[in-house]
């Protein structure tokens, strides 16, 4: 009987002190989390976990473990050569966007062009009865001839569109 108060009020001790012992070791193991900041080909901003290959303006970041900033605004080394710091005007940032925008519009158009020459190479190659319509929206059905020269040239489509 004398045991049982003695064996609850050490597996308290010893709880208590494991408990301390984690929390302990998880602070002193814990660091400043590293992110890196940085502006992509398309104008993009992006977060990593690692140094960026090829960006723009890269920033890094670090995190306390409260979620705060250790050292706010400290920049990393810039990976383009690009050693013009003078900010821009308003009037340049905005052609900038819009030359991204139609390089991301043409980027897509391609994309989807490719996809479709895909789709129909894919189609030629299945075989059986393959047809075109014509001006008047009649089949005209292609012969074995004409499905090989239809080939090579949306293969060669592809190998100009589909890099």
């Amino acid at each position: 009987m004398l045991y049982a108060p003695l064996k609850t009020t050490l597996s308290k001790l010893f709880l208590g002190l494991l408990t301390t012992a984690v929390l302990l070791a998880s602070i002193n193991s814990s660091h400043a989390i590293q992110v890196y900041k940085s502006v992509g080909a398309y104008g993009e901003v992006k977060y990593s976990q690692h140094a960026p290959q090829n960006g723009k303006n890269v920033e890094m970041i670090e995190f306390r473990s409260d979620g705060r900033q250790a050292d706010p605004g400290q920049m990393a080394g810039r990976t383009s050569d690009n050693t013009n710091t003078a900010p821009k005007d308003a009037e340049a940032q905005r052609i900038e966007q819009l030359e991204a925008r139609i390089k991301e519009q043409e980027a897509n158009a391609n994309a989807q062009r490719c996809q479709s020459l895909r789709n129909n190479l894919t189609n030629l190659n299945v075989g059986g009865r393959i047809y075109e319509m014509d001006a008047n929206g009649k089949r005209q059905y292609l012969d074995s001839r004409e499905i090989e020269l239809k080939r090579e040239q949306v293969q060669q489509a592809i190998n100009q569109y589909c890099n």
